[in-house]
């Protein structure tokens, strides 16, 4: 075998993922997740520390991303504008890169260990966000509402792509998301 393995990683997040709908995320270990990747247990060691890392690979990578698209943001766009641009293109991304988010989804769902880690990972894009907003000079209390508020919308979009992965474009479900949140504020 080949000292390394193009797609390791990926290959041993698909391999958790397909094994954990076929028989529960209870039901299956490290070793069943790298016999059915074809690698060693090593490899498994080297990307994550136990089974349920495989189902967050790259969540930090994400915060600094989604950070990072609303600093850079054109500098004339207000704190809102920043929020919806950084969290409209990373989901536009987002979507391209994970072929088994539904079924990531769908196992998340049946375990409460998994759902908290969501949480965390959630809770880690809205710290980057606000961050970048502050450091464009939104006030604190304010960087951290629309951070909340961005990062919800984002994910009420990404839930409904997932519904329907066929249909619209993440950014199509996303602006109809924010459009739905002000008719709803004017209301």
């Amino acid at each position: 075998m080949p000292r390394w393995m193009p797609e390791a990683k990926e290959r041993l997040r698909d391999a958790a993922i397909e094994l954990s709908v076929e028989r529960g995320y209870e039901n299956v270990t490290v070793t069943d997740i790298t016999e059915r990747a074809g690698l060693a247990r090593r490899t498994f060691s080297r990307y994550f520390t136990d089974k349920r890392d495989a189902f967050f690979a790259d969540s930090e990578r994400l915060a600094e991303t989604v950070g990072a698209a609303a600093a850079e943001a054109h500098e004339e766009l207000g704190p809102w504008d920043a929020t919806v641009v950084a969290l409209r293109d990373v989901g536009d991304r987002l979507v391209q890169a994970v072929p088994t988010a539904g079924a990531r989804r769908a196992v998340i769902r049946t375990n409460p260990e998994l759902q908290e880690r969501e949480r965390t990972k959630l809770a880690l894009i809205v710290d980057a966000l606000a961050e970048a907003l502050r450091g464009r000079g939104t006030p604190t209390p304010l960087a951290n509402m629309l951070a909340q508020v961005g990062v919800a919308a984002s994910s009420t979009a990404f839930e409904l792509w997932l519904d329907d992965p066929d249909g619209a474009a993440f950014r199509a479900r996303f602006d109809a998301v924010l459009a739905e949140f002000s008719r709803a504020l004017e209301s």
